[in-house]
């Protein structure tokens, strides 16, 4: 226990307590050696060996205060009864004044036991040293104003003390906030790049895995019409290095705004065409897409705007792939949200799938298709939609697949 004590005090620490002991020394040693304060009293002895075994033992245990107060003070104030007692002109102890002092930095706050233990050590020091005047022979009236000068001190010691341990409570307290404020802000950041990297896997998934699968389609054209049709061959090449240029340019903006901290380019397509472009690129792309837009395309929230394209897109992509090649969307702008509904036939050989449970943003919901693939995307599309505050519904009936989503504009920052 005293060596884990001595690792916590510096040795700057120590050396100031070295030097206070040593000061307090020579002091004690001028004031034995002149005789003491005033005129002086010829009862009274003078420096002699026993003098500095009694003052050096009043004094230099001062080195070890920080280690242990109460031993400290208590032998200081033994030391100093002694000296008293055998009539030394010992007026000025600054030994047990200074021990006093560390007992009550360091016993003030402690528990209620401990405290009483320390109050009662230094209240008993003046009490002592009357009853060691009274057996040396000393008239205790004489003095009885010193005595009450006495106890002034050491009650202002007491409560020096204690302002000390309070100011040193307070600066610790202030000390652990600001190194759990450091903690907490590593350990946002650390959630806000984890935050960060699941944003990256889930654009990559929607803008490359949209592309992939319309690559796919395309070249699967292409491979069919390159005899029959060369005309229409060359389209789908035309329509794949359309998307590959498009894609290519997405993941160049995602890395562009990863590496700005304020990115000029806003990643959102918050542009009221946007969706409407989207769905004639599905087009274009070979889905035979009808649409429907109601209400009036304004700019969205950045947040509902982002949400928004991406579970068309994935939505769509999902229809190309998984469903008969056939699908019809709309888009409802409402006053205070954006509602986006895509349905497209199932066909057979999904529809035998289709017995696995979806998602949405009540739980589960049976009859939706679970092929290699649609999993990770609809439960995507849900986060987006829940992390909106809006609702979100998948799934298969009568050999339609039905997707909706619901986004609330108080739910995105604009």
């Amino acid at each position: 226990m005293l060596r884990r004590t001595r690792v916590r005090i510096p040795y700057a620490t120590v050396a100031i307590d070295v030097v206070v002991a040593a000061v307090a020394f020579v002091v004690s040693m001028g004031v034995l050696t002149s005789g003491g304060f005033g005129t002086p009293d010829p009862g009274t002895r003078g420096l002699d060996a026993t003098a500095v075994v009694l003052g050096a033992l009043a004094t230099l245990p001062l080195v070890a205060r920080r280690f242990a107060p109460l031993a400290v003070y208590l032998l200081t104030a033994l030391a100093t009864v002694t000296l008293l007692y055998l009539r030394y002109p010992f007026e000025l102890p600054l030994g047990v004044l200074i021990a006093a002092y560390e007992v009550a930095t360091a016993y003030s706050g402690a528990g209620r036991q401990r405290r009483i233990v320390a109050m009662v050590a230094i209240g008993a020091f003046v009490p002592l040293i009357t009853l060691a005047y009274w057996l040396a022979g000393v008239n205790v009236e004489s003095i009885l104003s010193g005595l009450l000068l006495w106890v002034a001190i050491f009650a202002g010691m007491w409560i020096a003390g204690d302002r000390t341990r309070l100011r040193r409570e307070r600066l610790a307290g202030l000390e652990d906030q600001a190194r759990r404020s450091v903690r907490d802000t590593e350990r946002e950041r650390r959630l806000a790049v984890a935050e960060e990297r699941t944003r990256i896997a889930r654009e990559l998934h929607d803008s490359a895995g949209h592309a992939i699968n319309v690559i796919l389609v395309q070249a699967g054209a292409a491979r069919l019409l390159q005899e029959r049709d060369p005309a229409g061959s060359r389209q789908a090449i035309a329509t794949i290095e359309d998307v590959a240029r498009t894609t290519i340019t997405e993941i160049d903006r995602l890395v562009h705004a990863l590496r700005e901290d304020d990115p000029a380019v806003p990643p959102t397509p918050a542009d009221p065409g946007a969706l409407a472009e989207l769905l004639s690129s599905r087009r274009s792309d070979g889905l035979a897409l009808t649409s429907e837009v109601r209400g009036e395309p304004r700019p969205l929230p950045r947040g509902v705007a982002w949400a928004a394209y991406r579970i068309l897109q994935e939505a769509l992509t999902n229809a190309a792939r998984h469903g008969s090649g056939t699908a019809h969307a709309v888009v409802e702008h409402r006053p205070d949200a954006i509602e986006i509904t895509v349905t497209n036939p199932v066909p057979e050989s999904v529809r035998a799938l289709a017995s696995a449970p979806a998602v949405s943003s009540d739980g589960p919901v049976t009859g939706a298709p679970h092929t290699p693939g649609t999993r990770h995307g609809i439960i995507g599309m849900r986060e987006r939609a829940t992390l909106l505050g809006g609702s979100f519904e998948a799934g298969a009936d009568h050999g339609t697949f039905r997707l909706s989503a619901l986004l609330p504009f108080d739910g995105g920052a604009r």
